[in-house]
Formats: C-alpha cells, structure tokens, sequence
C-alpha cells in the first residue's frame, strides 16, 4: 500500500537580493544564477515560502533613511529592481513573508510595488490581511504572517499574543492547514539560543518568540516558521506541531554580515499529516552562504549540526525533556 500523502512544505530564511539604495550592488548576471544551486532543495513542494527583506520597487524617496544620519551610522534601507520577482518564481517559491521591518523601507509606495509585482509572477505575499491560500489533495491551506513590527493591515502583531491567537482560531475556522510565519528576536550570533522570555535588540521590542509561537499552536496553528535573527535556532515539535524558531539567512547579496553562523542557513523540508496537520516528518538541509551572499548546498551539514545542537540545549530545560527529544529524533530524517 501507498503510504498517504502529505502537505508538503519548504521553506527558507532571509532574503535579500541585491539593492539599488544608496548605490547599485546586484548580484551577478542580474540575479539569473542566484538560487541555481539551491533551487532543487525546493522542488516538488505544495507551499515554498521564504521571508522577503525588502522591497522590490523603483520608488526614489525613502522614508527610512531620508538622509545621512547625524551619528555617522550607516541607514540600511533596501531596494530591490521588481523585475527580480521572477527570479523568486523561477527559484520555486510560491509565497513569501513581507511582515517584517524592512518592507516599508521605502515606504508604502514601495510596499505596494512589492505586493503588484509578487502577484505577476504567481506569487502570494503573507503579511497581516494578506494571507496566502493552497489547496493540496482537497485540504485548504493558509499561511499568515506576523511580525513585532507597527500592526497595520500588512502586519499581525507579535507583541500581542492574545490578539495572535484570536486570528489564527478565526483562520482554523475556515482553512483546514494554518501555517504562520514570524518575524521576531533579537539579532545575531549571540541571539542563537532562544528562551522563553521578552527580547529586545537595538533598543527595540522583538517579543517572546517562544510564548508567541506555542499560543499559536494551542489557537490552532499547524506550522510555525520564524524569521529575523539571521541565524539558525532551535526547532521543536509541540503539541505534534513543527516549530522553528528561526530559519537564519538563505541568500542575502552584499548587504548583510555573513560571517560564522550568520552564513549558515537550511531548507527546512516538512510534511504534514493533511488530516490532523501534524508533523510527519521533517528534513533540514544545510546551506552555506559564499561571499558575498550566495546560497550553495553544503554537505558537510554545518548548519544541520548546529541545529541539532541549539534544539537539544532548548528542550533540556524542558519536564518533559526527554520524551520531546525522543519525539524530535523520530521524525527528523
């Protein structure tokens, strides 16, 4: 017999393509060999979901970084062309997260852009009202976006918990598969080992990602795929739900700081059970990112390893510690 199908699904971390802003910085032959290497780590999948740093636009004023800052530091604000969407659909992705803090950088205008050009290529953008919707094997499946960042209609709130949980039980009233997508934490090597706490990063509120992401699960959330620390956490099944607590960067061109595990980053591969939404099993293999932001499969399992490591330091301190990490081995292929 057959074994039954499964709701099929990838998904990756930060992208960010190349930029306009302040000077042109684009990847080589215009982005048609970016995701070359890695394309074939999404094939074959019902839902391929990355989170889109940055607009892709042409808009000319920036109300992030309208003018040099008096400190010296630099603004990053990023400006992607919008004919780099197709280089999102010819790599595989169906949907990509734009709740985060880097999707008004040049303002709503920008955002707008974004949203026009993402639905020409055949893909859905997720982010507060905007939620993208699949139908596999008859079962209807939603992904929805949050992020710490100003609620507005193209955000959900992270910060408010409560308020999350209320909009994914609406959700798992009418999609039979809810899966959310984060943007939270703080940022950077030292923010690898997730704790059930309040974090903060530049003076700014990023949330209780792990509060944030089990609530959901209890409101009816099926997969939960976090994005913004730019580098791998923990994963962890709760409730028989997929919880990654953050997917570290997958192609981020120039821009960002890639060194250690910044430049380590995975495609998590996971199949879900289309009758409960339960995890079934799950893969994550590893990517590291050349210079200066290139996304190449890396057999050694850098990233993999890592992982491994982050997630059982994370359910140690758990009661149920070893039942969970029991759990977790089982069903990570």
């Amino acid at each position: 017999m057959e074994p039954a199908r499964t709701i099929r699904v990838a998904a990756v971390g930060d992208i960010m393509m190349g930029t306009t802003f302040p000077e042109s910085i684009l990847p080589p032959e215009d982005g048609a060999t970016l995701f070359r290497s890695v394309a074939p780590l999404l094939a074959g999948y019902d839902v391929v979901l990355g989170n889109l740093e940055g607009p892709l636009t042409d808009a000319e004023r920036s109300p992030k970084c309208p003018k040099p800052r008096r400190d010296g530091r630099p603004c990053f604000a990023f400006r992607t062309p919008p004919r780099y969407a197709a280089r999102l659909a010819e790599a595989g992705f169906t949907a990509v997260n734009v709740a985060n803090n880097h999707s008004l950088d040049f303002g709503m205008e920008g955002l707008d852009n974004t949203l026009d050009v993402l639905g020409a290529a055949g893909i859905q953008p997720v982010g507060g009202e905007r939620v993208a919707e699949f139908t596999v094997e008859g079962k209807t499946v939603a992904v929805a976006g949050f992020s710490y960042s100003l609620r507005t209609r193209y955000v959900h709130p992270l910060l408010d918990v409560e308020a999350a949980r209320e909009i994914v039980g609406e959700l798992k009233g009418v999609y039979d598969v809810v899966v959310v997508s984060f943007h939270g934490g703080a940022e950077g090597a030292q923010a690898m080992r997730v704790a059930d706490a309040e974090e903060a990063f530049l003076g700014e509120r990023r949330g209780d990602v792990v509060r944030f992401a089990r609530a959901v699960v209890d409101a009816g959330a099926d997969l939960v795929l976090g994005h913004g620390p730019h580098v791998p956490r923990a994963i962890e099944v709760y409730r028989g739900k997929l919880i990654a607590y953050s997917l570290g960067n997958f192609a981020v061109y120039s821009m960002f700081n890639i060194k250690g595990p910044s430049g380590l980053g995975y495609a998590l591969q996971a199949e879900l059970d289309p009758e409960t939404g339960n995890i079934v099993r799950f893969r994550t293999p590893s990517v590291a990112l050349l210079h200066p932001g290139i996304p190449h499969p890396d057999p050694s399992g850098k990233a993999e390893a890592l992982l491994r490591k982050l997630s059982e330091e994370f359910l140690a301190g758990e009661p149920d510690a070893a039942a969970r990490r029991e759990t977790l081995s089982r069903l990570w292929k």
